[in-house]
């Protein structure tokens, strides 16, 4: 029996902000949407080229509070070909919220509060 990785969900506050935030900061796009017949809720799958993996965006409309994330110790990796780049974009971003010059990586922070691991390519 084997298992592919295909998606991660974040519920977001503001959909429209976010697809903003994740299209400027790591360059993924939508490449589908599902809308409730309803409108309750908006799901949107984003991704790059770099990878079949995707990142789903929900949006719940009758969420009237910020979400809970915990201590965030929880994150999604991104590896960069260009960590200066990304680094300086970021800063120019205003969303980096931890750096480890020691370990070589960095974090950013999405509209809602996720956290975001930066990583050079040493491969």
């Amino acid at each position: 029996m084997k298992f592919q990785m295909i998606h991660e969900n974040y519920n977001v506050a503001d959909l429209g902000k976010s697809l903003d935030f994740y299209g400027k900061a790591l360059g993924l796009k939508e490449c589908r949407r599902k809308t409730a017949e309803d409108g309750s809720f908006i799901i949107v799958y984003l991704k790059n080229e770099e990878s079949d993996f995707e990142l789903e965006l929900t949006w719940l409309r009758e969420m009237d509070r910020p979400y809970n994330l915990g201590d965030c110790e929880f994150h999604l990796a991104f590896r960069t070909d260009d960590y200066e780049a990304a680094h300086a974009l970021h800063k120019e971003m205003g969303c980096i919220c931890f750096e480890n010059p020691a370990m070589g990586i960095y974090f950013i922070q999405d509209p809602d509060g996720y956290w975001l691991e930066i990583i050079p390519d040493r491969r």
